[in-house]
């Protein structure tokens, strides 16, 4: 008896530590790739800020400096952000103390 207890709280460990976890992410996400429009300003999971130009199905135009437009995959934008969080120009980030 104590034998089968085992393997079923290591099942119910898998699902409480990764399943339900990955399910809220991909949730999340989906969430956010339904609410993002054009003109939003977003930073995408390779770490690029920038301002959607176009938002296609599956694709994306992004304006990442005045005139600098890169297309990426719509899956790439990580989350919306709003506009005075971004940093600024020669503003320290992430940690960064400013000082060489």
């Amino acid at each position: 008896m104590q034998v089968a207890i085992f393997p079923v709280l290591m099942v119910g460990a898998v699902y409480f530590l990764l399943w339900r976890p990955q399910q809220r992410r991909i949730a999340g996400v989906r969430s956010l790739q339904s609410q993002i429009q054009a003109g939003d300003e977003v930073l995408t999971t390779s770490g690029i800020y920038g301002r959607i130009a176009r938002l296609g199905e599956a694709d994306a135009d992004l304006e990442i400096a005045p005139g600098t437009v890169i297309h990426i995959a719509r899956g790439a934008i990580g989350q919306r952000i709003e506009p005075d969080s971004l940093p600024r120009s020669g503003e320290p980030h992430d940690g960064e103390t400013g000082t060489d």
